[in-house]
């Protein structure tokens, strides 16, 4: 059994790629199961619903261009928050590694998670080194996806696509996102393109890290492309 996850700013284009690459995969004769983080994994998620709307006064639903939202949930930053964000990621790794153990009842041959444990982590304050030492903690005692896929994407086109968040807040998030990326080996990072050129991306990608399922590699949108890019792109 394969994990694969994807992860990214809202509005990146995590959806679309999902379902490209779950598509490929099952015309490959694959066995495919797709869970979203928080309706499958996440602790205490009706308590979190609460906090976020009626503590925090934020919107709940998904924003469109036509019906943009305020939600205050991950960009509320004050210190009580990211103190109680350590209890409730550690539960988050916890239900993780049960919900993954649970699977190998009736194993598929591809998990792909709609997020993952990076999207939570990526709300805490990494430039800190006792920070990143948890975050390094909390990964190792979950099982690291391979590929983790980062898709990568403009701040200000992502929030046109899905306006829920601030720019601020997307720009910071995008950053926060890369500096994980640099804390783990896991993770995979798609850079902008195209909607097929990063789907090529993410094919090839997880034919390189799963040779032992002999699948035929999908032609190439550019045969320039690396799987995985170090992307230091400023959007600002």
């Amino acid at each position: 059994m394969k994990i694969v996850s994807f992860s990214g700013i809202d509005g990146a284009g995590k959806s679309t790629q999902i379902a490209a690459f779950e598509s490929w995969l099952r015309s490959a004769g694959l066995k495919v199961k797709i869970l979203t983080f928080w309706d499958n994994v996440v602790a205490f998620s009706r308590f979190r619903e609460t906090v976020s709307t009626k503590a925090f006064g934020g919107d709940q639903g998904v924003g469109s261009p036509e019906k943009p939202l305020n939600r205050r949930d991950k960009n509320v930053k004050s210190w009580p928050v990211s103190a109680m964000r350590f209890g409730l990621y550690c539960a988050d790794a916890i239900s993780l590694r049960r919900t993954i153990a649970n699977l190998k009842n009736d194993p598929p041959d591809v998990v792909i998670f709609d997020r993952y444990l990076y999207d939570e982590l990526a709300n805490l304050p990494l430039q800190r080194s006792f920070v990143s030492a948890f975050v390094r903690m909390l990964l190792s005692s979950v099982p690291a996806p391979g590929p983790a896929y980062l898709i990568d994407a403009d701040p200000d086109a992502a929030r046109a696509r899905k306006p829920e968040y601030p720019l601020e807040f997307l720009r910071e998030n995008r950053e926060a996102y890369l500096a994980l990326s640099r804390l783990t080996s896991a993770i995979c990072v798609i850079s902008p393109g195209t909607v097929e050129q990063m789907a090529d991306k993410i094919r090839q990608a997880f034919l390189a890290r799963t040779p032992e399922l002999n699948l035929q590699a999908a032609p190439a949108a550019d045969r320039g492309l690396r799987p995985c890019d170090p992307v230091e792109a400023n959007f600002s």
